[in-house]
């Protein structure tokens, strides 16, 4: 059984920077993808999509437009540990922040992704 553990989130200022991580455990796959999406205020009924990496087993990534430059999304393999740096944070940025697991074909499609993490609140003000 696939378990996702999230640590991180909290209260950051504009411009500064937040990492997330999310420890996988229990995967024995060589081809998956890790996708970050997030709860917002705007549309509190979904989850948007942020960005997502696909390991199969080289490293490829993918981001929403808005932040595109901002955010990276990387993976410490000794750790089975993958994270969401975010720098330089909006406002519109604030919102909880999921983790989850799947197919590499899942990509942007929140419903494709099989197992998912607590979810971390990020609120982003002055």
């Amino acid at each position: 059984q696939v378990h996702l553990e999230q640590l991180g989130g909290g209260l950051v200022q504009p411009g500064e920077s937040l990492r997330l991580s999310c420890a996988v455990r229990g995967h024995t796959d060589n081809f998956y993808s890790v996708g970050w999406f997030r709860q917002t205020l705007r549309r509190e009924r979904e989850r948007e999509y942020v960005g997502n990496g696909i390991w199969n087993p080289g490293e490829t990534t993918y981001y929403r437009d808005s932040v595109k430059g901002r955010f990276t999304i990387s993976k410490d393999s000794d750790k089975d540990t993958f994270y969401l740096q975010m720098n330089n944070p909006k406002s519109e940025d604030t919102g909880i922040y999921f983790c989850a697991y799947g197919p590499t074909w899942a990509l942007g499609n929140s419903a494709s992704y099989d197992y998912w993490g607590q979810g971390n609140q990020v609120a982003v003000s002055s």
